[in-house]
């Protein structure tokens, strides 16, 4: 058995060898712990937990023994580092936090309870403001499929160790595709579920109405096992989700039923145009559905303005998890720009922008009239090379951003499930994406047809991964 295989595994390939006793819980901790010690240079991790997860592994181990274990027991996964984790200083990309958290976040503790072991925290931009992973306390998060290339972001730490190999899981967090934008960038499934589909617990909100919390894998099967490990709604949730009719894992495993799928490349604003390989990307996979029995076409979806709804909650929300820190002098002076450029943004502003996106998503609503799933790009370019924000200005990190969330920012604005799933690698060597948007409660749907594609076209893994691991 080579280790670093069984490392750079999924949550299914590992979990079977643990429930085989192939492996022990030591036994992978200790071989994941030094593959992430091995790819320092991609700059994935914030923060990794030694000592800890090797105890956690050994009273995994001992759990085992003595009985049932849960979906994720053994298993390692990583946290963004937006997400509390106890006795890890919550950062949010900064150097501003100096206190360990307290608690684990619920979306931490379920995870816990079903048997994962916490590896680490991964990096993102201060607050998640930017689709790159740069911060002036952490410096550039490299792609693993071209290291001189961005992961995009903010969940571009959590994208970068997944696609590496170096852990089968990691958190992540979408306020305007966050981890729909880094899956894309690095070749990852990256599901973004509906509003109030996890709760974001102990916080009172996630960017307000925008942000959610999911995973980043490398296959659909992977990500429908963790979702279904975390989602449900717990007390004091603002927003909230009924219960799906199947579970995530079920709606993988079952074949997909014939949809009708709706195909556009238009932008949701006339400041994007797509990259060719990206349209064509759509154009193939529209093809891939239809000779797999899906009634698929070309729609022409009325995008409504959205930045009114969206920009009260993005500089609100900057503006609240800027107030939390410890020592705000030691913000970078681009996210100080933002707290001062979103002076406007306050409560009630906000709460206007949350009911207009309310109002939008009756809007958007009508595409799905006509069709059950929605096929779009899910980034307007390729991924751009690492140290765009290089110098850069609130305004020019803002304008750089908009190819990036053309496609995506929408949805969190509205509240719908979307999905960004593998479609190949262009001729630059770098993985091409498609973007699944479903209606309300449409995650069953939007995996039963990525794990249906998944099949039919395999998820290309980067040439370094191997490499990563040292």
């Amino acid at each position: 058995m080579d280790l670093q295989d069984v490392v750079s595994a999924g949550v299914v390939e590992q979990r079977e060898l643990l429930n085989q006793g192939v492996l022990t819980a030591q036994e992978l901790i200790a071989a994941t712990l030094d593959g992430i010690d091995h790819a320092t240079d991609l700059g994935a991790f914030t923060t990794v937990l030694h000592e800890q997860a090797l105890a956690e592994a050994k009273e995994r181990d001992r759990e085992r023994a003595e009985g049932p274990v849960g979906p994720l027991h053994g298993i390692p996964i990583a946290i963004k580092d937006e997400v509390d984790v106890a006795g890890v200083v919550t950062t949010f990309g900064t150097s501003a936090n100096s206190t360990p958290a307290a608690a684990d976040a619920e979306v931490v503790r379920r995870l816990r309870d079903a048997g994962a072991i916490i590896i680490g925290k991964t990096a993102m931009p201060e607050f998640g403001q930017w689709p790159f992973t740069e911060s002036s306390t952490y410096g550039l998060t490299r792609n693993p499929w071209d290291r001189n290339r961005s992961t995009g972001g903010s969940s571009g730490g959590s994208a970068a160790a997944v696609a590496a190999g170096l852990v089968p899981v990691a958190m992540g967090g979408d306020g305007g595709g966050s981890i729909r934008i880094p899956s894309a960038c690095c070749g990852l499934f990256g599901l973004k579920p509906q509003r109030g589909r996890v709760p974001v617990a102990p916080h009172e909100h996630l960017w307000w109405a925008l942000g959610v919390i999911g995973p980043l894998t490398r296959t659909v099967l992977d990500s429908a096992i963790v979702y279904d490990v975390i989602r449900g709604n717990s007390s004091g949730d603002r927003f909230t989700a009924p219960e799906p009719v199947l579970s995530f894992e079920q709606a993988v495993r079952q074949p997909a039923a014939p949809l009708r799928i709706g195909y556009s490349t238009k932008s949701t604003t006339p400041l994007a145009k797509p990259d060719p390989v990206q349209v064509q990307a759509v154009h193939d996979t529209a093809k891939l559905l239809a000779d797999l029995g899906h009634t698929v076409f070309e729609v022409e979806p009325t995008y409504p303005e959205s930045t009114h709804a969206f920009f009260p909650q993005f500089f609100g929300g900057v503006r609240a998890e800027a107030a939390a820190v410890e020592h705000p002098e030691r913000l970078e002076s681009r996210t100080k720009q933002i707290i001062a450029l979103g002076t406007w943004a306050r409560r009630p502003v906000i709460e206007w922008g949350i009911r207009r996106g309310e109002s939008l998503a009756r809007k958007v609503d009508r595409v799905f009239a006509e069709c059950d799933l929605l096929l779009t790009p899910t980034i307007a370019c390729r991924p751009p090379e690492v140290g765009i924000l290089d110098g850069a200005s609130a305004i020019g990190a803002l304008r750089s951003s908009i190819p990036m969330i053309a496609y995506t920012a929408l949805w969190n604005v509205t509240g719908h499930p979307a999905a960004s799933l593998p479609a190949g690698v262009g001729t630059d060597g770098l993985p091409l994406s498609v973007q699944l948007v479903g209606p309300y409660n449409g995650e069953t749907a939007i995996l039963s047809v990525a794990a249906q594609l998944e099949q039919a076209r395999p998820h290309p893994r980067p040439r370094a991964d191997r490499e990563a691991l040292g």
